[in-house]
């Protein structure tokens, strides 16, 4: 199987659009983490990513008749420019089915590199229905962004370019991971030259379907996907993909929001480039691998595999990264109501700069504060903060890693209605697309009343929502089965500590 991928590699046309991007030092990462880290620039790619790499080989490889046909893809992201782009260069017709939902960014630069964006439905799955269906009645030739051998070899002229660039001592190649087109063609050329340096796959925590599948020992469909790396949210992992990468992958590692978010910042303070979430993936692997294995003195390579990212997404990425560096620390303190207590509390922090602080009215005995304060991961982690708290008398929960506290209580904090009985909880994931909101109502139907609602979006394709729903005891069996109807991922929160101290 390797010696027929590096064959196909190594004869790739990638080069008639792509190009060789640098494998760059990151100084300032490396310094701190006691290691080589190289950064691999697939966002400086025409199309701002590796993905024209696959969709050029592929389509290179077509027949005549078959470009005469002119082809067809479903994509909400990178490979739709990629493909685009490779068309044009081709001089053939290419239509893009892409979600209604699609950031406009990813839309006009399908337009402008010469790609037809046909926009059908409000999800991934039913654009690619529509594409399918569109290859049955017009004949179009389907590229599939990732389960192809000529996608999977274009992609591997990533590792071609990494051991000519770097010969000398390398430990571990980082490799981002969607549907595992990129991993699989870097896993072949790697362990057929290099057979002693590492492979390792890097997912986002809640769309880890590679690790899923190695666990499995096949391919598995994820129940829920996360969106924020939207780049990588895939809910099954390719078959020519899988075939590679459980042979030939080492090891997978999966991250949180809050770490890739730290990883865009990492990339940005090196190279002064934004990076995609999907796309400071390795990053993130890189710091989580390090800390983990306590190695130093390694050459470890991270493939920055993408910058096709919203500006107005940037906020969100700003105010969870320092989360991700353990910079800061999000708790709730709870202090008494009475004269001095804000001054005592302030005296405990010491030192420390505090980044937030939110304070309403609780009891005429106690009051309930909501704090971010700066910490450090080495001089002054977070648990020294909070056992030096607790040791001078004030009840302290750790928020930190909190998804409710993170996304919604902070922007909330002061609202509550005392009279509420039968409050439940729920955290929503909504698609950004009209008529979302009513939607969730209209399936709702009114059944229960909602006592609380906070909607909050962070420039993604989608909206996060939290709402309280008053349900009596004796219909809170009904409620799981009413929100499964309406289709959108949820979250029970009503234990959660967050709400019960700010809004319960």
């Amino acid at each position: 199987m390797l010696e027929q991928y590096v064959k196909k590699i190594l004869t790739s046309r990638v080069y008639d659009v792509a190009e060789e991007t640098p494998l760059q030092s990151a100084r300032q990462l490396s310094e701190r983490l006691g290691n080589q880290v190289l950064l691999k620039r697939e966002d400086l790619q025409p199309v701002f990513s590796f993905k024209i790499r696959g969709a050029y080989n592929k389509m290179a490889q077509l027949s005549p008749e078959e470009l005469a046909r002119g082809v067809v893809t479903a994509s909400a992201g990178n490979h739709a420019q990629g493909v685009a782009l490779a068309a044009r260069e081709l001089g053939i017709k290419a239509t893009i089915v892409m979600p209604r939902t699609t950031p406009e960014l990813k839309v006009a630069g399908v337009r402008a590199r010469g790609g037809h964006a046909l926009l059908h439905g409000d999800a991934f799955p039913e654009a690619l229905a529509h594409s399918l269906k569109l290859v049955e009645e017009k004949g179009y030739v389907y590229i599939h962004p990732y389960d192809d051998p000529d996608v999977i070899a274009g992609q591997g002229t990533v590792a071609m370019e990494i051991l000519r660039q770097h010969p000398g001592r390398l430990d571990a190649i980082f490799v981002p991971v969607g549907g595992g087109g990129l991993i699989a063609g870097i896993a072949a050329y790697v362990k057929y030259l290099r057979p002693e340096v590492k492979v390792i796959g890097v997912e986002p925590d809640d769309s880890n379907c590679l690790q899923a599948a190695m666990d499995a020992g096949e391919r598995v469909v994820l129940g829920q996907v996360g969106l924020f790396a939207d780049g990588v949210a895939v809910a099954q992992i390719g078959q020519h993909t899988f075939d590679v990468c459980k042979k030939y992958v080492d090891e997978v590692i999966t991250v949180s929001t809050d770490e890739i978010c730290a990883a865009i910042k990492d990339i940005y303070d090196d190279t002064r480039s934004i990076t995609e979430p999907a796309g400071a993936l390795a990053v993130a692997g890189i710091k989580r691998y390090v800390e983990r294995e306590n190695v130093r003195g390694q050459t470890l390579v991270a493939i920055d595999s993408g910058a096709n990212i919203n500006f107005d997404r940037l906020r969100h990425v700003a105010e969870r990264a320092e989360l991700g560096e353990k910079r800061e620390a999000i708790i709730a303190v709870t202090i008494p109501e009475q004269p001095g207590s804000f001054k005592t509390f302030c005296e405990a922090i010491g030192k420390r700069q505090i980044t937030e602080f939110n304070y309403r009215y609780n009891t005429a005995q106690e009051a309930h504060i909501f704090v971010g304060v700066q910490t450090h991961p080495e001089n002054d982690p977070r648990e020294v903060l909070v056992e030096q708290l607790r040791e001078q008398g004030f009840p302290v929960v750790d928020l930190t890693d909190n998804e409710l506290a993170k996304l919604h209580i902070r922007h909330m904090v002061g609202g509550r209605a005392a009279w509420v009985s039968d409050e439940m909880i729920f955290r929503f994931e909504f698609p950004e697309r009209p008529g979302a909101l009513f939607n969730f109502l209209n399936k709702l139907g009114g059944r229960w009343n909602i006592s609380m609602f906070h909607y909050r979006n962070h420039g993604a394709a989608d909206g996060r929502v939290v709402a309280g729903l008053q349900v009596p005891e004796d219909e809170r069996h009904l409620v799981a089965e009413a929100l499964e109807e309406i289709g959108y991922p949820y979250w029970d929160e009503s234990d959660n500590q967050a709400y019960r101290l700010f809004l319960g």
